[in-house]
C-alpha cells in the first residue's frame, strides 16, 4: 500500500485535474493552482509569475506574501527574459534572495510552467522553517506543474475567444448599417439593434427566422438573390458582386425603406460554407441625392438653355450680312446680350458660392455694415421689376451697424427680395428690421402663393424646389441654401414664419455690433 502522505498527494493530483478541465477564468484557476499546491507540499506561502507578449513577466497571483516583498518580486521578474526554460538559473537565485532576507528561515521549490518547451510562467511554494525540498515533492510539482501549465494556455485561449466575441458583439451594436449573421440554410442567427431600427422589430424576435420572411420588397429588387445562391454558386463571385437594392418592407405598418444589401460568404478552410453576413445599409439620403442631382442637372440646364439661346439669337442676328440694322437695334440687341451673359454669370457664381459654402472655404470681409441704407441700394437695383409691386422698408429707429461681410449680406438681400417678387405677381414686399437684445431681426413678406407646408422643411437645402415650382417657376434651388449658408457663417438663424397666411415670410437674425 501507499503511504498516506503519497495517497493524499495523489487525491490532490486528481482534484486539481478535476478543477482544471472545469474552470476556465483565468483568475480563479491561477488562484485554486496556488492554493493546492502549497497545501500540497506543505507550504506556507507562494506564487505564480506569468510572462505574457504586451507585459513580459509579471506577479500574477501570491498568498502569504507580504507586500513589500510582493512589490520587490514584481520589480525583479520585470527584468527576467522572456525565454526561460526548465533549466533556467533565476530559481535557484529567487530561492538564494529568499534565504538571504530571511537569513535562511524559508527555503522554497520552483518549476516553470511549459507548453511545447515554451514557458509561459513559474511557480514558487516556500516554507517557513529551515529544510529542502525532496525529490518526490520535485516530482509531485513537476506533474503539477505540466497539468497547470496546460491549464492555464486553454484558459487564456478562452479569455481570448471571449474577449474577441465581446469586441465583435461591440462591433455589430455600434455599427450603424444593419447586419445579419445567417446560417447556411439562411436563418437567422444574430441581428444587431440597427438592422432591428430599419426592420423595426426587436432583435430578439428575429433570431431563427427565415431570411425571406424577413427581408421583403415591394417591388422587385436589383441585383443577385441570395435565395438562389447554392453554396458552389457563392465561389462564382467576388464580394462586393453579391448585392441587392430595392424598397425593403417594415413591420408595424411604416413605410418601406429603401436599402442596399451587401452579401457575404464565409467558409472553413475546407470550403463548407459557415455563414453568410448581410450588411444592410438605409440609402434613403443617396436617393434623394440622387433625384436632388438628376432635378439640379434638369433645372440648370433649362436655366442655361435661355440665355444661351437669346445670346445666339441676337448674335447671328446682328451678323447677318443681308440686313443693315440701324444703330438703335443693334445697341438693344447687345444689350439683351449683355443681361443674358450677366444672367449666365450670376448662376455660375451661385454655383460656385455653393460649393465654397459647404466646403467652408468662404473667409468673411467684415466691416461696419448699415443695412437700412444697403436694403434701399438693392431697391434701385430692382425698379425695373417692381412694376406690380411696391417695395417697402421699415427699420426700428434703434437699429444698429453690424458687423459683417458687406458684399455677402448684400448677396443675401438680393436673394430675398428677387424671390418675394418671383413668386408673386402683384402686391407689397415688406422688409421689416427690428433691434432685440444683442441681435437685429430681418423679415421679407410677400402677398404670393407662400411655401407648401410638406415643402418647408427642406426649402433652404441645396438645389431643392418644389414639384410645382420646378414646372412652373425658373430657378436652380440655390437661392435660399446661399441665404442660409450667409447667415449661418455671420453666427445668425434663418427660418420660415409659419404663422404668415398672407404670402411667404423669410426671417433671419444677425449679431448686432457697432
Amino acid at each position: 500500500m501507499l503511504p498516506d502522505y503519497r495517497v493524499r498527494q495523489r487525491e490532490y493530483l486528481l482534484e486539481i485535474s478535476r478543477a482544471l478541465t472545469e474552470e476556465l477564468d483565468l483568475n480563479t484557476l491561477l488562484g485554486r493552482i496556488l492554493q493546492i499546491s502549497i497545501e500540497m507540499l506543505s507550504g506556507h506561502s507562494g506564487f505564480i509569475a506569468l510572462t505574457e507578449e504586451n507585459r513580459g513577466w509579471h506577479l500574477a497571483v501570491s498568498t502569504g506574501i507580504p507586500a513589500a516583498l510582493s512589490e520587490y518580486l514584481e520589480n525583479w521578474l520585470r527584468a527576467l527574459p522572456e525565454d526561460l526554460t526548465e533549466n533556467s538559473q533565476y530559481i535557484p537565485e529567487i530561492n538564494k534572495m529568499l534565504s538571504d532576507i530571511s537569513m535562511g528561515m524559508i527555503t522554497g521549490v520552483g518549476l516553470p510552467l511549459l507548453v511545447q518547451r515554451k514557458p509561459i510562467g513559474q511557480i514558487f511554494v516556500f516554507r517557513n522553517y529551515r529544510g529542502v525540498f525532496t525529490a518526490n515533492d520535485h516530482s509531485i510539482l513537476n506533474n503539477f506543474a505540466n497539468q497547470a501549465a496546460i491549464a492555464v494556455r486553454n484558459a487564456r485561449l478562452y479569455n481570448q475567444v471571449r474577449d474577441q466575441n465581446l469586441r465583435i458583439t461591440a462591433l455589430l451594436a455600434s455599427v450603424a448599417d444593419g447586419i445579419l449573421i445567417l446560417s447556411p440554410d439562411l436563418h437567422i442567427q444574430s441581428a444587431n439593434k440597427a438592422f432591428a431600427r430599419l426592420i423595426n422589430s426587436p432583435a430578439a424576435s428575429l433570431v431563427g427566422e427565415k431570411y425571406e420572411d424577413i427581408v421583403r420588397w415591394q417591388g422587385e429588387p436589383i441585383g443577385l438573390k441570395i435565395v438562389d445562391l447554392t453554396q458552389s454558386g457563392w465561389q462564382d463571385y467576388e464580394p462586393g458582386e453579391i448585392f441587392l437594392e430595392g424598397d425593403m418592407i417594415r413591420r408595424g405598418g411604416l413605410e418601406p425603406i429603401p436599402v442596399a444589401i451587401t452579401f457575404a460568404p464565409l467558409f472553413s478552410r475546407t470550403g463548407q460554407l459557415l455563414n453568410v453576413i448581410a450588411s444592410v445599409r438605409d440609402i434613403t439620403r443617396y436617393r434623394e441625392a440622387e433625384e436632388m442631382k438628376t432635378g439640379f442637372i434638369s433645372a440648370i440646364s433649362h436655366e442655361l438653355r435661355t440665355p444661351l439661346a437669346l445670346i445666339k439669337g441676337y448674335a447671328s442676328t446682328l451678323r447677318r450680312e443681308d440686313v443693315k440694322w440701324e444703330a438703335k437695334m443693334v445697341q438693344e440687341s447687345l444689350k439683351v446680350i449683355e443681361e443674358e451673359a450677366d444672367h449666365l454669370a450670376a448662376m455660375v457664381d451661385d454655383l460656385l458660392d455653393a460649393t465654397k459654402l459647404q466646403s467652408g472655404d468662404v473667409i468673411l470681409k467684415k466691416s461696419q455694415v448699415d443695412i437700412p441704407s444697403l436694403v434701399q441700394a438693392q431697391i434701385k437695383r430692382f425698379t425695373p421689376e417692381t412694376a406690380n409691386h411696391e417695395i417697402k422698408v421699415e427699420m426700428s429707429d434703434d437699429f444698429p451697424d453690424i458687423i459683417a461681410d458687406e458684399e455677402r449680406i448684400k448677396q443675401l438681400f438680393t436673394n430675398l427680395i428677387a424671390n418675394a417678387l418671383k413668386y408673386s405677381d402683384s402686391g407689397q414686399v415688406l422688409i421689416n428690421g427690428q433691434h432685440i437684445g444683442d441681435e437685429v431681426m430681418v423679415c421679407v413678406s410677400d402677398h404670393g402663393k407662400g411655401f407648401d407646408p410638406k415643402d418647408i422643411p427642406y426649402v433652404f437645402d441645396r438645389f431643392y424646389r418644389s414639384e410645382k415650382d420646378a414646372k412652373s417657376t425658373k430657378g436652380t434651388g440655390l437661392g435660399l441654401y446661399l441665404c442660409k449658408s450667409i447667415v449661418l457663417a455671420h453666427g445668425g438663424r434663418i427660418w420660415i414664419d409659419e404663422d404668415y397666411k398672407e404670402g411667404a415670410r423669410v426671417c433671419f437674425t444677425l449679431p448686432a455690433g457697432s
